[in-house]
């Protein structure tokens, strides 16, 4: 799934192209992309999406947020292989799209989705905060200091991994960043939270603001099927030090890397580097 580098990355490339464009048409293709809708919220969508003009395209957590005119906004979940792009040409639409909004001077913003687990939602104004799942989204990573940042892993005894990867803890980080953050901050997936000094916590924090910036710098990390809208792969996968590499040579001290399942996701680390 993309995590806060790729959907940043999709956000800072896509707001340049589509504000101050009108939405004419949204073409909903695959009904299912609009979670729980039918037809009547296909309906519902339209209305709340037509004839409306883009005013930002901006990022919360692993969601994509496209902000209209008069209040309303779309959120998009990309999933595992959810892809946003604009097209010039919309006739005939492009390849396993699933939502089309048409552009008021032609083209459109199409999103194309191959294993159709992504999602569209569209609110009306102030209606987002209404969302579950976005009203408990946790701080987000690189808006907050180490002061913030320490206190939300004093009260949890779960593993430092799996609090890192909860959203509702923290929002944007999935198992990439994570893995690389922990390395960096030489702590262990499986530490429990509460147990790790506040010290190491500010380490943590500085370790996890290092990797998401230079992840959005190289424009994210293309492990299979994430590209920008542009169609360009990521980079950042040529500089992990230990996600994806279990079995490895540690890139600093030469042990081998070695992998765990922690909150039902498969954690690399090193275990000379990460102390337990």
């Amino acid at each position: 799934m993309p995590e806060l580098p790729e959907v940043e990355t999709i956000a800072r490339a896509l707001s340049p192209v589509l504000t101050g464009r009108r939405i004419v048409r949204a073409l909903v293709l695959d009904p299912s992309v609009l979670p729980n809708a039918g037809a009547a919220g296909a309906a519902a969508f339209r209305a709340l999406t037509e004839g409306r003009v883009i005013t930002a395209v901006r990022r919360r957590a692993k969601l994509c947020l496209i902000d209209l005119s008069g209040g309303a906004i779309v959120a998009v979940h990309l999933k595992m292989t959810g892809r946003l792009s604009v097209a010039d040409a919309l006739d005939p639409p492009p390849a396993r799209a699933r939502l089309i909004f048409a552009l008021e001077g032609g083209g459109g913003l199409v999103f194309s989705d191959l294993r159709r687990f992504g999602s569209c939602r569209a609110f009306a104004p102030g209606a987002i905060e209404g969302w579950e799942f976005y009203r408990t989204l946790g701080p987000e990573p690189l808006a907050i200091g180490a002061f913030e940042f320490i206190p939300l892993f004093a009260k949890t005894s779960r593993a430092i991994k799996a609090a890192l990867l909860d959203q509702r803890v923290i929002a944007g980080i999935g198992n990439i960043y994570a893995d690389e953050a922990l390395f960096r901050a030489g702590i262990r997936p499986e530490a429990k939270a509460n147990a790790i000094s506040p010290e190491r916590l500010a380490v943590l924090h500085a370790a996890v603001q290092a990797v998401l910036t230079e992840a959005v710098e190289a424009g994210g990390s293309t492990i299979r099927d994430y590209r920008t809208p542009e169609g360009i792969e990521g980079a950042f996968q040529h500089h992990f030090k230990v996600y994806g590499r279990a079995g490895q040579k540690c890139p600093a001290c030469g042990k081998k890397l070695v992998a765990a399942k922690i909150a039902a996701r498969t954690s690399t680390y090193c275990p000379g580097c990460q102390k337990k």
